[in-house]
């Protein structure tokens, strides 16, 4: 069965920097797309970055681009955020999840992780 499992989340002060990672299991990111979203309390998930699992384009949200970069290990079947400059409009839980392909809309992903928190304080 698919299971994925992110951790790396915590807080940090503004201008910080975390890398998160999203283990995966029961399908390869070698040939599936992966995606970072994130969600604060009355708020609708939104996606933050993507890699695709046939050629390893990335995809990023205006939010975060420039500041977060996402990849993947095959070895390990895991894909990495690494999330540098971070604000304090970054805080939110951070969900890793898999779709057929690469979308910013949450309803397109078949599989969630558990979520891990980030926080960052001013």
């Amino acid at each position: 069965q698919v299971q994925l499992v992110e951790s790396g989340g915590g807080s940090v002060q503004t201008g910080g920097s975390l890398r998160l990672s999203c283990a995966a299991s029961g399908l390869s990111l070698d040939s599936n797309p992966i995606a970072w979203f994130r969600q604060t309390p009355g708020r609708e998930r939104e996606g933050v970055a993507c890699i695709s699992g046939r050629d390893g384009s990335t995809y990023y949200t205006n939010g975060v681009a420039g500041r977060f970069s996402i990849s993947r290990d095959s070895a390990k079947n895991t894909a990495y955020l690494q999330m540098d400059s971070l604000k304090p409009e970054d805080t939110a839980v951070y969900y890793c999840g898999t779709a057929y392909k690469c979308s910013w809309y949450p309803q397109s992903y078949d599989y969630w992780g558990q979520g891990t928190q980030v926080t960052v304080s001013s």
